[in-house]
């Protein structure tokens, strides 16, 4: 088994929770809408959550099968949940809870980072994912701490910069306690950045260059709404930038000259759990022609994480067995939009994923 533990139990932990428990009860030989089956020799029915972390009054002490579904998670019920017998225990804060969150989130205050690396060790966690709002750079610095202090690896899915830490002190710590490492900004399983790369990759192939580009991104959960701040959005539009223009020899002109937009744009909150997405590319090819792209993209948001974090959460079991500390590059390259090493395209990073299994 894999024993994991999630800080965070937002929309996106609801409908990882969810499909776990959807798969085992489907059969460990159902595999539609996997990414991977197998990995490592673990499949999606080895995985069980053992800790679990919020802010929220609402979630705080009640049973990881019964928090899923309370205010403000919005993920429908896709599967009837047995109790876990897992309760959600006090997080701490720190800048975890934008203030124009705080009647959505009803947060508590009195949560312990200690209490965190405690609860880490006794339920003897293989690994802990970081599934924090946008915009927690120092409560995800601490939960990455906890998890070096508690001896499990870390998963890091949102846009605070660990595994790529442009410092280096997290990769290094990481390694020399070797735990590893995976991170930042978790993609998609077909998202709005995995789509952009692949036109951006399109261009590139066919000698098309890339004049402007942006993608506009709407949605209606809690994330979209937490994301209504500009000043937590610093390290997501930098994640989601370099995710595309890292497929192009010449990004930082397009970036110096304003020629690329990409972020979140929006909170409609009809719109729910869906997100839309509008990706625009321009450029010229043959003698110079013009060339334009404008394409729509909607999907179920949590959906599309949750498909992720089950491949990486058996990459980063993998290599805890192999005792492989430190960023995972060929998985995060994959499975991220700012890893510690970006490809060229998702084809490349593919090739890597698949190397770091067959090893």
């Amino acid at each position: 088994m894999i024993r994991i533990a999630i800080a965070g139990l937002g929309n996106c932990a609801s409908m990882l929770v969810q499909g776990i428990e959807y798969y085992k009860q489907k059969g460990e030989n159902y595999t539609e809408g996997l990414i991977t089956p197998i990995i490592g020799g673990y499949r999606i029915t080895d995985i069980q959550i053992v800790a679990a972390f919020d802010v929220s009054r609402n979630k705080i002490g009640k049973d990881v099968s019964e928090a899923i579904f309370e205010k403000p998670n919005i993920t429908p019920k896709i599967v009837e949940m047995s109790k876990l017998g897992v309760k959600v225990s006090k997080g701490p804060v720190f800048d975890g809870v934008a203030k124009h969150m705080l009647d959505v989130f009803n947060p508590v205050y009195d949560g312990k980072i200690e209490g965190v690396i405690q609860e880490l060790k006794d339920a003897k966690a293989d690994v802990l994912i970081n599934l924090l709002p946008v915009g927690s750079e120092e409560a995800t610095r601490a939960y990455a701490r906890a998890a070096l202090e508690a001896g499990t690896g870390f998963i890091n899915a949102i846009p605070v910069f660990i595994a790529s830490d442009p410092t280096g002190t997290f990769p290094r710590l990481f390694k020399e306690r070797n735990l590893p490492l995976a991170g930042d900004d978790v993609k998609g399983q077909v998202g709005a950045t995995i789509l952009h790369r692949t036109l951006a990759s399109l261009f590139r192939m066919r000698g098309v260059k890339i004049e402007e580009t942006y993608q506009l991104n709407v949605g209606g959960n809690t994330d979209f709404l937490n994301m209504k701040t500009e000043e937590r959005l610093v390290s997501k539009r930098i994640s989601k930038t370099e995710a595309v223009t890292s497929t192009v020899s010449y990004k930082e002109l397009l970036e110096r000259e304003g020629k690329v937009r990409i972020g979140p744009s929006d909170y409609v909150p009809f719109l729910g759990n869906t997100k839309v997405a509008f990706i625009y590319l321009k450029g010229s090819g043959f003698a110079g022609m013009p060339i334009e792209i404008e394409a729509r993209l909607e999907v179920d948001d949590k959906s599309n994480c949750a498909a992720v974090l089950v491949d990486v959460i058996r990459a980063v079991k993998v290599a805890l067995d192999r005792k492989i500390g430190g960023p995972l590059v060929e998985v995060s390259a994959f499975y991220f939009k700012h890893p510690p090493v970006q490809a060229k395209d998702d084809e490349e990073a593919y090739q890597w994923f698949k190397k770091f299994v067959e090893m």
